[in-house]
């Protein structure tokens, strides 16, 4: 082997090796750690029990590659020897025709010639997907709440299974989270037979081409005629498709850019019956037609309705680039590794655009428009509309005519009749869930092939229903954009537009008619009454114009647009945001006597918090916040990343009185902690469980913490901490004196860990509440802790569940126990005392009074000897 050929294979064949090495990690570790390539601690961190098998073979080949040649060497030559040959599917299924085998090999030809590459992030050019895929943060919630991150390989395994009855798998994510790319990958690895090795027929649909498939159409006619007709036996193969569903994959890409909505309604389960394309898809998604074939959706949360969760085998969530994509993702897209250094140096020094690149389509942005992103003279994008005018003017700027491709300071006025065109075309696409659009569209709106050149549409050369050309804008975001600026800039607008845009969200659904959307595009558009707007891309739509309103760029659209008319679209933005804040705050239910006065916030409360911010106008934050007037605010479950974390502490640092804020189960992740700093002074609490965050995240946040003297309490559960954390709460329980509550559980914490806490709890006298839940600080970690707080004043409550505590930690809590004046429950179940350690705790609750339970179910005791002590102490649980 030539240098660095074994790592350079790890590396190109990824994806295989993570298949065959998932039912081999033990082998391969063992065969590492003997030749000396690998020691104990590498195979410890490879084996981390918060890994998938799956996750595991990724760190694995890490270590592998960091370790070197040698070592990569010897994982493949272990590979060799212990690969068996993959069964052939024709042993399997009852030998396959020959008209069988062609018909897949010529399916697995057309998948990957359209999946090897990317036009859509370009425009101009094509990307190879191996080049530049980078993995997006997968998570699967299962029926307790629990959340597992998953890799591209288990998007249809059984981890996070709901429902086994189903068939159909759902990813869902936000606009350019990456949907669309990660099943192009999986599109791209089946027809190398890389992965879904046991699928024999795949086929891949977009929705929102189907969209324009006028034509009743039966199943055969849909496998056929939208993916890869057979050159021959073409009835053979269909039947082979109806007997052997569990060999068949359907994927369709944009279920949220369809025109209808799911509907179970009308059934059809006749495969050769012809019926409309809406009846065949959501026959297909229940199981109705073809029961037994996986189908594998993408969608946007907001577009996925309870009548359609019903037929889910399980839900995928796609949160952005995983932690190390941007750098990933930068640096794939600079063959110069000094202009990516230039590129990722200017993302960390602004935390605001970084939080931005944690979606892959803004980082894209920001990857193709580097050279005006370094040496722009209007500053560092700020907002998303900063951003997509950016990209705006890099498109401009490669067709200009100037020397050197400079724009002028005019460069949107110069562009602005394409740019209203465009604009036009993007609205009325909206108006009518149309995101393909025919060359006639394009010419009657008076679209030349010039204003096409500039990039911003692609030609959709993979549509078979009809031979004329077809466009689609870049991205959906890229379409809502353009209409946004032509809502801006058009000066013949209706004045209710914009209202309508503001409108909660089942009015925006039923007023988005010919007396809507419709006075600001041309009347005479075909059937505008009868279509339905989609409102997800409204809400888009509606973030962009209130940025384009914005002070910040005010002489950039002064020549495009009169300022009277400009100002008054920008007060009509303001009274719109302000009346659909005033209608959430009513909403507010009144406190019940005892309990504090709480919002939970709804997703749309959101969508207005970032149309605030995109505006950039403090006083509008400040008015908004002044008509707030709760004590916890909610906002679990709510799809809330860095870019929100930007946009709520942008508002919420005006609020009058501390809050609670609870942002448990979404992504917030390091960078959005960081996004959360300037309104920490504003929060008594902070909940951020299950949001990816590390050591790193918490230690700038506990930095900020010190110095806010109102924040007091902060639960942490099921993130990816570790003993490095501990020393940073050390530091905030010596220093704060006033901190109350602090929840740490499920996370990676040793008794190295509760040792370096404990150093911290010994000089703090505030403390009342401790969790430590399915941590693994054992007997050794109980002690350090026990000792720490036996002469603790305030102590109300104290958790180490699941922690491999055996009878020495009992015991050593059994002194807590006794010399406490203010500790009520201690919670030890899950855990490996024995009656010796129960005995001790029996013992020191005779000589305590407040303690009122003591929780000891799931350890080493027999019913009978549960019985037995429960009678000597009944404040004991078993």
């Amino acid at each position: 082997m030539q240098p660095d050929t074994a790592t350079l294979t790890l590396l190109a064949d990824r994806p295989v090796l993570v298949r065959k090495l998932r039912d081999n990690i033990d082998g391969a570790l063992k065969v590492l750690l003997t030749t000396g390539c690998f020691t104990i601690k590498d195979c410890d961190v490879v084996q981390l029990p918060v890994y998938t098998p799956s996750q595991q073979v990724r760190r694995l080949l890490d270590q592998v590659r960091f370790k070197g040649e040698t070592a990569a060497k010897t994982l493949l030559q272990y590979l060799e020897q212990t690969e068996t040959t993959r069964p052939n599917p024709e042993d399997k299924e009852n030998h396959l025709s020959a008209n069988c085998m062609l018909y897949q090999k010529k399916l697995q030809s057309s998948v990957a010639a359209q999946s090897h590459s990317l036009s859509t992030y370009g425009g101009t050019g094509h990307f190879s997907l191996d080049d530049i895929y980078t993995d997006g943060l997968l998570e699967v919630i299962d029926g307790s709440g629990e959340t597992t991150t998953l890799g591209l390989e288990d998007v249809v395994g059984p981890v996070g299974t709901l429902n086994e009855d189903a068939d159909t798998f759902l990813v869902s994510g936000e606009a350019g989270s990456g949907k669309s790319i990660l099943l192009q990958r999986l599109h791209l690895l089946w027809a190398r037979e890389a992965l879904l090795t046991n699928t024999f027929l795949l086929f891949p649909f977009s929705c929102r081409k189907l969209n324009a498939e006028p034509r009743e159409l039966s199943l055969k006619e849909l496998l056929f005629l939208h993916c890869c007709w057979p050159d021959r036996g073409q009835d053979e193969v269909f039947q082979f498709i109806l007997d052997h569903p569990n060999l068949v994959l359907f994927t369709f890409d944009g279920l949220d850019e369809f025109k209808q909505g799911f509907t179970d309604e009308e059934r059809h389960c006749c495969p050769t019956k012809q019926v409309p394309i809406p009846v065949l898809l959501f026959n297909l998604l229940q199981g109705t037609l073809m029961k037994g074939v996986m189908k594998v959706v993408t969608s946007r949360p907001q577009a996925v309705g309870q009548s359609l969760k019903h037929y889910l085998r399980k839900e995928v969530l796609l949160k952005g680039f995983a932690p190390g994509g941007i750098d990933c993702f930068v640096r794939k897209h600079h063959s110069d590794p000094a202009m990516a250094r230039r590129v990722l140096e200017s993302l960390q020094a602004n935390t605001v655009l970084l939080s931005l690149c944690h979606i892959p389509v803004f980082c894209w942005i920001v990857t193709k428009c580097h050279l005006e992103l370094l040496g722009g003279q209007d500053g560092i994008p700020q907002t998303i509309t900063d951003v997509y005018l950016l990209v705006l003017q890099h498109f401009f700027q490669r067709k200009s005519s100037q020397p050197q491709g400079v724009l002028g300071k005019a460069w949107l006025e110069e562009h602005l009749d394409t740019v209203l065109k465009l604009g036009q075309l993007a609205l009325e696409g909206l108006g009518a869930s149309c995101y393909v659009f025919s060359g006639y569209e394009l010419q009657r709106i008076g679209l030349t092939e010039q204003d096409v050149s500039m990039g911003f549409l692609i030609y959709c050369n993979d549509l078979s229903v009809t031979d004329c050309k077809r466009y689609e804008f870049l991205h959906i975001t890229l379409q809502c954009f353009f209409a946004a600026l032509y809502v801006v800039l058009n000066r013949n607008s209706d004045r209710s537009v914009i209202y309508r845009l503001f409108q909660p969200q089942y009015k925006q659904l039923s007023g988005l008619s010919q007396r809507c959307l419709g006075h600001c595009i041309d009347s005479s558009v075909e059937g505008w009454e009868s279509r339905v707007t989609e409102t997800p891309n409204l809400q888009i739509t509606a973030q962009f114009v209130s940025g384009l309103l914005s002070q910040r760029h005010h002489n950039l659209l002064l020549d495009c647009c009169p300022t009277a008319v400009r100002e008054r679209k920008a007060k009509q933005v303001v009274k719109s945001l302000s009346k659909s804040m005033q209608r959430h705050f009513k909403s507010i239910p009144r406190p019940v006597e005892g309990e504090k006065k709480s919002m939970h916030a709804m997703p749309s409360f959101v969508w207005l918090i970032k149309c605030i911010y995109e505006m950039q106008d403090s006083s509008i934050a400040q008015d908004t916040m002044a008509k707030l007037d709760v004590e916890h605010l909610k906002l679990t479950y709510c799809n809330i990343g860095p870019v929100e974390c930007t946009a709520l502490a942008y508002v919420l640092k005006y609020l009058r009185n501390p809050v609670g804020l609870q942002l448990d189960h979404n992504s917030v992740g390091d960078v959005g902690v960081e996004q959360l700093l300037p309104c920490l002074h504003i929060c008594h609490s902070l909940y951020l469980r299950n949001n990816n965050i590390s050591d790193e995240g918490i230690r700038k946040l506990l930095e900020k913490g010190m110095k806010c003297e109102r924040f007091q309490k902060i639960a942490l559960f099921n993130n990816n901490l570790t003993d490095a954390c501990t020393q940073h709460f050390a530091w905030l329980l010596k220093s704060k004196q006033n901190f109350l509550s602090l929840r740490l559980g499920n996370n990676n914490i040793t008794s190295q860990g509760a040792e370096q806490l404990a150093e911290g709890l010994s000089y703090n006298q505030s403390l009342q509440f401790l969790g430590f839940w399915g941590n693994k600080i054992g007997d050794r970690g109980a002690e350090a802790l026990a000792d720490a707080l036996k002469n603790s004043t305030t102590l109300i409550w104290l958790s180490l569940v699941d922690n491999g505590v055996g009878s020495a930690g009992a015991c050593a809590l059994a002194k807590l126990i006794s010399q406490s004046k203010t500790l009520e429950e201690l919670w030890l179940n899950k855990n490996s005392i024995s009656r010796e350690g129960v005995e001790c705790l029996i013992e020191a609750l005779k000589m305590n009074s407040s303690v009122k339970e003591v929780w000891l179910r799931g350890n080493n005791l027999s019913p009978e000897e549960e019985e037995e002590l429960s009678k000597q102490e009944s404040r004991l649980t078993f």
